[in-house]
Parts: structure tokens; C-alpha cells; sequence
């Protein structure tokens, strides 16, 4: 009898070691996942240090799943939910750009497929700090419950700080304007600029930056002059580099030095010093535009507090460009003998507006009205709530 109960018991254990070992995928499913991102595999430093302290979000999940966690982290997984209230704990391995991290989700809808962003703890410096594209690799480990942890890696691009995102094709091939990361560049903050403001003051052209408080009608624009002549003593140069490595049907990008960048190498191209020049506008409290049509930008600000009028400067006229080349029609050379320095600086200031004032007039129409094309960013405080400078 004794025996019988023993073997029925044994038995009992073995079918439902056998049950457990048939259906332990039902009961312990696998958590098979696939990385994914919405910008082809690459990461923009820029975009992610201009939004790190903000709520704004760039780049939105466009796959029409549901979304859990963070959309910021860039980096999601594609994952089916096996049953209801489905626990997910995500492992994402440390690289030279992120530390490791561990995060928990609720997957609540059985069958359901979620794209799930984990947290990643981004390494700041090491992305600000990154002046090339760099390949790394990203491991990612997902689980539901107790069951057995899957793996897998994907290679991403981290692009260099230096590239700027200015626009994206989501999973439905819609195009996604983000220009606004222009902004990034302009740093108001940097501790440079300081150094430029003392120059400027040296020159006395004015005797102090005081944005729009002065009541002089012309106050506003001797400050910006005061700023353009001294970046033009300070021998800038154009350059023309604003093409990067990046090739993709995914992603469009720019490229563009920092502040400091410029100021190291006084070397600048349209895009380089319309932002350089934006930094210092903002600097004195004066409210800077960057105006980018096809294949060119340049900066305009707002001579009164109302932002009622504007002036532009092509900022390429700082350094080593032609002026015939600009107005074929005036022999700037021959009016320049016996003109002094700061006269000839006065003169291509002016001129710099004139050429401006005449693109923005001729563009005007289409800058405002085709948003995929042309650009008019105000650099504002309020748009400094949604994209803080990137520094260095």
C-alpha cells in the first residue's frame, strides 16, 4: 500500500516536472524583442544635450504602437506583452556614452505590441566631447518574470556634437522639420563671450551693452556694430565646411561649429557665424532671428523691445569675402582710399544689412509660408524653455 502511494506520488511529480517542462514557455515566456530608434541608428549628441533639462520632445515614436517610458531615451524595443500586466525588466549594458542601467514596465494588454523606451543614463561629457562620428555598440537584455533573459546587440552611430539635426523621415516616410536644434548652437552662456563684450567696449563705439533700455533710437544698432567690429578685428575668416559624414534616407543633418570653435579658429561659414553672432546678440540682451533659406543662412534682431522692426547681416561679410562679389555694381574699391579702419568696418556693416534687408524682402513670402524649406527661429526665452545651449 505504502508502495503505491510512494509510486502514485513520484508519478504525480514527474508529470508535473514533464507538465512544466512542455509549457514552460506558456508560463515563462521568452522575451523576444527587437532595438530599434526612429533616426536610422544614429544618435546627435546636440539633440540630446539640448533637451536634457527641458520637456520637450523632438522626436516622437511614429510606429503606432503604444509607448512606454521615456521617448527622450532615442534608443526602444519592440515587444509583445505574452499575457496580461505582463512584468518587463529591461537591462541596457554600459558603453562610452551611457551608464548601465535596469528599468521595470507593465505590459497590460495580452498580445499587444509595445515599444518600450528603458532608461539610459547618457554620459554627458563623453557626448559633448565626441568631435567624429563613432560607432558603438548597444546590448540590450529584456525578461518577463523569471523566465530565461534575452539578448540581443545593435550597432548604433554616435554622429559629433558638430552635427546638427535638422530633419527626419519617420516610419511612415513623413518628414519632421527640426530646425529648432539651430538654437542648440547658439550659447549665450559661454564664459567667451565675456573676453568679446571687453573688446568691444575697448573700441568705444559704445560704452556699454545695455540691450533695449537705452532711449537713443540708434542705440541698439551701434551695440551690434560694436560686436561686428570686433569680430572682423579679430580676423575671421569664411569657410565653407558644412557638409558631415552622414549618408541616409533617414536623417538630414548640418554641420556646424560651436562658439567656441569659432572664436579658437576664427574660421566661420553662414550657419557658423549666424549663430556665433546670435550668442552674442543674446549675450546683451538683444533678441536674435536666424533666417535659413535654401542653402544659406544668415542672422537678423529686433531693434526695439516691441519686436516691431528688424534688421538682417549677412555674417559672411565679416571675413574674407568679396564685396563685388555681393554688389557687382558699386567699385567698392575704388570709394575705400583714404578711409580708415573703422570706417571700412562701418561700410561693410551697412552694406552687410543692405544685402540682407534684400534677401529677407525677396524670401520674405516663402520663409514664413514653407516651413520645410526656409526657417525664421526666434531665439527667445521663450523657445530657451524648450532648447538650451549645448556648451563645451
Amino acid at each position: 500500500m505504502k508502495r503505491a502511494i510512494l509510486f502514485i506520488c513520484i508519478a504525480a511529480v514527474a508529470g508535473a516536472a514533464l507538465s512544466l517542462y512542455l509549457f514552460r514557455d506558456r508560463l515563462f515566456p521568452s522575451a523576444d524583442f527587437e532595438i530599434n530608434d526612429e533616426l536610422g541608428g544614429n544618435i546627435f549628441p546636440s539633440l540630446i544635450l539640448s533637451v536634457a533639462t527641458t520637456d520637450t520632445l523632438i522626436v516622437r515614436p511614429s510606429d503606432g504602437n503604444p509607448a512606454l517610458g521615456n521617448p527622450k531615451s532615442h534608443i526602444y524595443i519592440s515587444i509583445a506583452a505574452p499575457h496580461p500586466n505582463a512584468r518587463l525588466q529591461i537591462e541596457v549594458a554600459e558603453t562610452p556614452f551611457f551608464k548601465r542601467s535596469v528599468s521595470e514596465f507593465v505590459l497590460p494588454e495580452e498580445g499587444q505590441t509595445y515599444t518600450v523606451y528603458p532608461d539610459i543614463l547618457w554620459n554627458y561629457d563623453a557626448l559633448r566631447n565626441n568631435l567624429q562620428p563613432e560607432p558603438t555598440i548597444v546590448s540590450v537584455e529584456a525578461r518577463f518574470n523569471e523566465a530565461k533573459p534575452v539578448r540581443h546587440v545593435r550597432t548604433f552611430s554616435v554622429r559629433s556634437i558638430n552635427e546638427c539635426l535638422i530633419g527626419y523621415n519617420d516610419k511612415h516616410n513623413r518628414f519632421h522639420n527640426t530646425g529648432v536644434l539651430f538654437a542648440a548652437y547658439v550659447n549665450e552662456d559661454s564664459p567667451l563671450i565675456d573676453e568679446i563684450l571687453r573688446e568691444a567696449l575697448n573700441t568705444r563705439i559704445v560704452n556699454r551693452f545695455q540691450g533695449y533700455q537705452s532711449r537713443h533710437k540708434d542705440y541698439v544698432d551701434k551695440q551690434v556694430y560694436a560686436l561686428w567690429n570686433v569680430l572682423q578685428r579679430r580676423k575671421f575668416r569664411y569657410s565653407s565646411i558644412s557638409y558631415s559624414s552622414l549618408s541616409s534616407n533617414v536623417v538630414y543633418a548640418q554641420r556646424v561649429r560651436t562658439l567656441e570653435d569659432a572664436l579658437k579658429s576664427s574660421q566661420i561659414n553662414c550657419v557658423d557665424g549666424s549663430v556665433l553672432f546670435a550668442s552674442l546678440l543674446r549675450a546683451v540682451n538683444i533678441d536674435p532671428i536666424l533666417v535659413r533659406i535654401p542653402g544659406h543662412m544668415y542672422v537678423g534682431y529686433y531693434t526695439d523691445r516691441e519686436h516691431k522692426r528688424a534688421e538682417f547681416l549677412e555674417t559672411t561679410m565679416i571675413g574674407d569675402i568679396d564685396l563685388d562679389d555681393f554688389f557687382p555694381e558699386e567699385k567698392l574699391d575704388s570709394t575705400s582710399e583714404g578711409k580708415s579702419q573703422e570706417e571700412m568696418s562701418r561700410l561693410t556693416f551697412e552694406k552687410s544689412k543692405e544685402y540682407a534687408q534684400r534677401k529677407y524682402s525677396a524670401d520674405s513670402a516663402n520663409i514664413h509660408s514653407q516651413p520645410r524649406r526656409y526657417m525664421f527661429l526666434e531665439i527667445s526665452k521663450a523657445l530657451r524653455r524648450k532648447i538650451q545651449p549645448i556648451g563645451k
